[in-house]
């Protein structure tokens, strides 16, 4: 397998801070967060001032920041909680953007040695993905591996992957439920594996950890499926769900792959899995519905860029869903607006 060199200037980590004391965060990353240029979204709902060390090249931006580039009527609609994280893919210029929650921490392999989230997220993306045929040793591109017998020669370039996808070790990404019934369950199995979701195949995408090729991907991760209520706009867990759905059905029409498994983060506790519920259910509910309409989803030989896709994803999603319910009507409305603020910033001069 080829090795793969970290290039500074082709990187830009996203960070989405929803607490204003960053200084542990911040030097737990330190070793490999301070090679590289960091862009900290501040939850436009919190009010402190940001604590962040010495010695990093970082850019902050707030909720005067936001609202000067998209207006304040948008700021806290599209980007509180840590949907802010997005405002940070908005504004980024770079090629790859990796993005880890503040309630993250390094973790550690089974050998003990600190995990580079960076480098193994740019391995991910800049290596071929294999989404037309499984693999069953999973990543052949990986070193000590190769494609088993029987598969076709025809498909072992492989294709661009767009979305690598980490993992947690300590407190895994359960739904609510499964957190209220598990309370005192922890993930400590560390598997050392990368594979890529089979072409047609959804999968529950997380934003807590994962590498983003920005030049394929474009404009589609974005705050899109918001519950008008508590908070009044803090649905990102389903949010993020729903971002991932879109995602993955822009990269198979488009012949990209997505992948999952390494890197792993040590995800911190936090948060309260009935209080979680509570906001939470309904859009459980909903994605019921809206897992079905993106499995059978077809897009047009027309959408050949990511900006494309999306358009016909809205139009496709306020007709097959809007009469479900309004939600998803908002949501396709919302899809419409990220395109015209893309346009309008995401594709301009670096501004970060």
């Amino acid at each position: 397998m080829a090795e793969f060199s970290v290039m500074e200037g082709d990187v830009d980590i996203v960070i989405g801070a929803l607490q204003s004391d960053l200084t542990s965060f911040m030097n737990e990353w330190r070793p490999i967060f301070s090679r590289f240029h960091l862009i900290i979204t501040k939850d436009p709902h919190l009010k402190e001032e940001l604590k962040i060390p010495e010695g990093f090249n970082v850019k902050i931006y707030q909720k005067s920041d936001m609202d000067k580039v998209v207006g304040s009527s948008l700021t806290s609609r599209l980007f509180s909680g840590y949907a802010c994280r997005y405002f940070g893919y908005l504004i980024s210029q770079k090629k790859y953007i990796i993005s880890v929650d503040d309630d993250c921490m390094p973790a550690k392999d089974d050998k003990g040695f600190l995990i580079d989230v960076v480098s193994q997220h740019i391995t991910n993306l800049a290596t071929p993905a294999t989404p037309l045929y499984f693999n069953t040793l999973y990543d052949p591109f990986r070193k000590g591996t190769d494609f088993v017998r029987g598969y076709p020669f025809s498909m072992r370039n492989g294709v661009p992957c767009a979305l690598s996808c980490g993992l947690w070790l300590n407190l895994a990404d359960y739904d609510a439920p499964t957190q209220a019934l598990k309370a005192e369950q922890r993930n400590s199995q560390y598997v050392d594996a990368v594979l890529t979701i089979p072409r047609g195949v959804m999968m529950p995408f997380s934003g807590i950890n994962i590498g983003i090729n920005r030049e394929l991907l474009g404009p589609t991760l974005f705050p899109g499926l918001k519950l008008a209520g508590e908070g009044k706009f803090r649905w990102e867990t389903v949010e993020d769900i729903w971002c991932g759905m879109c995602a993955k059905v822009v990269c198979d029409h488009l012949g990209y792959g997505v992948k999952s498994g390494l890197p792993y983060v040590w995800r911190n506790e936090r948060g309260d899995a009935i209080a979680s519920l509570k906001k939470d259910w309904e859009g459980m509910k909903l994605m019921e519905e809206a897992v079905p309409f993106f499995q059978s989803l077809t897009l047009s030989p027309a959408a050949v860029t990511a900006e494309d896709c999306l358009a016909e994803i809205s139009t496709l999603v306020k007709e097959g869903l809007g009469a479900v319910n309004p939600v998803f009507a908002q949501a396709a409305d919302a899809m419409t607006q990220w395109m015209q603020l893309w346009k309008k910033i995401g594709c301009g001069p670096s501004s970060a």
